[in-house]
């Protein structure tokens, strides 16, 4: 590995992990929260969804800007917004939650497209779906660390020191990434001036091409799997089977650590042209695990909970690098990071799909389960289709 390499895949898995660690901050605290604005813990989904609207939003137009300031910079910019967010949030009333999530989620929006635009740049091409999904390690990274830390926080300090804590975190680690700003962002073009033609060739480039279209759509369905188990796991273990906030917790944080060797095994064994039938299968995977969370009561011990979340968070939460690395291989020249918004803005639509549409089936009927069985289906459907796309 390079020294440049050797910097930017911990510094980005870093960047990664605080991101996709401060959109579990409010899921972490749903019932705590909740109790104390008076509302039901079932609403974090419509939460989750505003703020991944917002990142949806912001992954169709980031390519540009990472062209002009540079992949470090827009990942500074990403934190500082995350941070933002998180303060706002302590603010304690449900319209400044709404606005927090909308900051937390746009900043989320470019943590992504940046760093996969520096890895493009320095990883050898045979390599490539292994160091991306070190570094998409991130994800479970920042879910284990939050899972620890969050409920340690709430029990400590209340939720919303928590906050506040949270978003220093955030804003401390920008500063850290500036004296590296310089060297990383020299291939920046300082003229280039991002407009609304971007979000037009970013869809094109994803829609018109088979392969890329195949991964937008399985980056939906996965994503949006992705968001139910980091929305509603807590909520489903604590307000539902009876566990104590930090126990839930543990067996969240347990469940991302298994995230960790999984995406890395995924990446190694997906190289060689083998990354759409491996997708393929985990598809095929999280759709079974969707379906065994669904089938969760007052019966299922702590051991048997842990190893369903396990497998689910090894399959719905352990893909990513393995399908950004096949995206930034189909790339159009000099469009990594906008086609990789493009990819992830349908799964920031995911994501925001996702959250609501299972709210609103547990207002309706109460029943955590029939969310989970529904919208795995999708998963099978985009599964079997990158299996097409394989053979092909």
């Amino acid at each position: 590995m390079s020294r440049a390499l050797a910097f930017i895949v911990p510094a980005m898995l870093l960047q990664q992990a605080m991101s996709y660690g401060a959109t579990l901050v409010v899921p972490l605290m749903a019932v705590a929260v909740a109790r104390d604005l008076a509302v039901s813990p079932n609403l974090v989904g419509y939460y989750t969804s505003a703020a991944f609207l917002a990142s949806a939003l912001g992954q169709l137009m980031c390519g540009g800007f990472i062209r002009s300031e540079g992949a470090v910079r827009v990942s500074q910019a990403s934190l500082v917004l995350i941070g933002a967010g998180l303060a706002l949030g302590a603010a304690g009333v449900l319209p400044a939650l709404l606005l927090s999530a909308l900051l937390i989620g746009l900043g989320n929006a470019v943590s992504t497209p940046a760093s996969s635009h520096l890895l493009a740049r320095y990883s050898p091409p045979h390599n490539a779906p292994l160091i991306f999904s070190l570094k998409q390690t991130g994800v479970p990274v920042g879910g284990a660390l939050a899972g620890l830390a969050i409920p340690l926080l709430l029990g400590t300090v209340g939720w919303k020191p928590t906050f506040v804590a949270v978003a220093a975190v955030s804003v401390a680690f920008a500063l850290f990434l500036q004296p590296w700003r310089a060297g990383f962002d020299a291939d920046r073009l300082p003229d280039f001036r991002p407009g609304p033609g971007d979000v037009g060739q970013t869809l094109s480039d994803v829609f018109g091409h088979s392969g890329l279209r195949a991964l937008a759509v399985a980056m939906f369905c996965f994503v949006g799997m992705q968001s139910l188990f980091g929305s509603y796991f807590i909520v489903i273990v604590e307000d539902r089977l009876g566990f104590d906030n930090a126990v839930a917790g543990e067996l969240f944080a347990i469940a991302m650590m298994a995230a960790i060797p999984a995406r890395i095994l995924w990446g190694w064994i997906g190289g060689g042209g083998r990354a759409p039938v491996v997708l393929a299968a985990l598809g095929l995977a999280m759709a079974g695990a969707a379906v065994l969370i669904g089938l969760f009561d007052s019966g299922h011990s702590q051991l048997r909970i842990g190893i369903v979340a396990t497998l689910y968070t090894a399959t719905a939460i352990g893909w990513h690098g393995l399908l950004l690395a096949e995206v930034a291989r189909l790339a159009p020249a000099g469009r990594i990071g906008a086609t990789t918004g493009g990819v992830l803005a349908c799964g920031g639509a995911g994501m925001t799909a996702y959250p609501m549409i299972y709210a609103t089936i547990l207002e309706i009927s109460d029943d955590h389960g029939i969310g989970f069985h529904l919208l795995a289906v999708p998963a099978v459907l985009a599964g079997l289709n990158l299996a097409r796309v394989g053979r092909r």
